[in-house]
């Protein structure tokens, strides 16, 4: 099974990031920032971890209030830096591990946790300010991550307390995956800063250090606290902290802090810290847990596999069929639809489409594309841009007559579409 062998909190101002890019080591204003993270990094680099779970939020960079959601998980296989309107960083992109995200994003979800899910977003400073300090990556990263942003912009936002049990959730769902693995969280934000309006640079350092105490003795009175209480002691901004919560639900009651700094060089109270279990789980003893978790997870979609001509569209099948979908969808821009029917070869060049994914769209494979992995409801807006309606999609994937299909329908000569075309395609 998956084991998460510690647990890094870390500010994820872009002031480290900065630092770093411009070679700050030596300079007597920056240098206290990397000195603090050197034991992490050796700490790291001692006990190569497979994989870092990161807990950061996104700075209207990737998401935007058009669909903002509180608990998102990357599931894609790999994760860019985000241009922020300076140009992205110049960081090699880094592996997801698609199959770990899955397995989380499965068990959150049969945990009742309402999960979104995201691929080809590029991640900000809130997840590359921190990571690109804790690993070295010239020319590529040691290991792969799970990206998890949580929404705290937006209010209202998800409290202390639920994202304490959302960490609760992802230790579930990490000590059930079947894999070996060695798992690293990461919790990213704060400390105190307010960064708009007339309270513009508060910070509180004596909270701070107050805070840190109580996140690794006393968690229960962090997550009594509503987020005016947070942004009252340590600033508007800083109330982003709850996402530490999630890291400290996913650790055992008593922690062993194996390193803590803090520094303060300018807006941000920047904290390093980093936490092992003080006591280690029986694996034999857990086991029974493990298991029935794992049936827990499974519960909602038992049986399916026995459902002749049944093809569930499930994270893994949205991560390796998302370039024929991606595709697809272009179709609802009148502009694309255009293009694709003046010149369909042209715009299977532009989306790099595979030799079978062409094939599969040009002969209107209908049944073929389901299962190859593309979600029905981009197979009927692509009949309504090429004249084909949903009956004769439907009588296609059973092999039918668009006749006899029409026979077992109660209103047999019936013909629909998403499209507002008439004129039917009979072939």
């Amino acid at each position: 099974m998956a084991n998460i062998i510690g647990a890094i909190a870390s500010s994820h101002t872009p002031t480290i990031g900065f630092a770093l890019d411009a070679n700050k080591q030596r300079d007597a204003a920056w240098a206290p920032i990397f000195k603090a993270y050197e034991p992490v990094q050796q700490w790291l680099a001692e006990k190569k971890p497979d994989v870092m779970l990161v807990i950061y939020n996104d700075h209207v960079t990737s998401f935007f209030f058009d669909h903002y959601s509180a608990f998102s998980l990357g599931i894609g296989d790999s994760y860019q830096a985000a241009d922020e309107g300076g140009g992205a960083r110049n960081l090699p992109p880094i592996a997801g591990h698609a199959g770990l995200a899955h397995h989380i994003g499965q068990s959150l979800m049969a945990d009742e946790f309402d999960m979104s899910f995201f691929q080809e977003k590029g991640l900000d400073h809130g997840c590359f300010s921190p990571l690109s300090i804790l690993w070295p990556h010239e020319q590529e990263w040691p290991g792969k991550i799970v990206p998890l942003q949580i929404g705290v912009l937006q209010f209202p936002v998800p409290s202390a307390r639920r994202c304490f049990k959302l960490g609760q959730g992802l230790r579930r769902a990490i000590e059930s995956y079947p894999e070996d693995l060695n798992v690293v969280l990461v919790a990213t934000g704060g400390l105190s800063h307010q960064v708009h309006g007339e309270r513009a640079g508060f910070n509180n350092t004596p909270w701070d250090h107050q805070f840190l105490d109580l996140f690794e003795n006393d968690p229960e009175t962090l997550l009594n606290m509503t987020h005016a209480d947070y942004a009252r002691l340590g600033g508007w901004e800083s109330a982003e902290v709850v996402m530490w919560m999630a890291m400290r639900g996913a650790m055992s009651s008593k922690l062993h802090c194996v390193h803590r700094e803090y520094y303060l060089p300018s807006m941000t109270g920047i904290a390093v810290a980093l936490y092992e279990n003080a006591a280690s789980t029986d694996k034999a003893l857990n086991a029974a847990a493990i298991e029935a978790h794992r049936e827990h997870i499974a519960h909602q979609t038992r049986g399916v596999e026995d459902l002749p001509g049944t093809y569930p569209f499930t994270l893994e099948t949205s991560v390796r069929a998302y370039r024929i979908n991606k595709y697809l969808h272009q179709l609802v821009d009148p502009a694309f639809r255009a293009r694709f029917k003046d010149a369909p070869e042209a715009t299977f060049d532009t989306a790099g489409l595979t030799a079978q994914e062409r094939d599969l769209i040009a002969r209107r494979d209908w049944r073929g594309m389901i299962q190859y992995g593309v979600i029905f409801f981009l197979l009927e807006k692509l009949g309504a841009v090429v004249g084909v309606s949903n009956l004769h999609i439907y009588a296609a994937m059973r092999g039918q007559s668009l006749e006899d299909f029409q026979k077992t329908r109660n209103a047999p000569g019936a013909l629909y579409s998403v499209g507002s075309s008439a004129a039917w395609d009979k072939k």
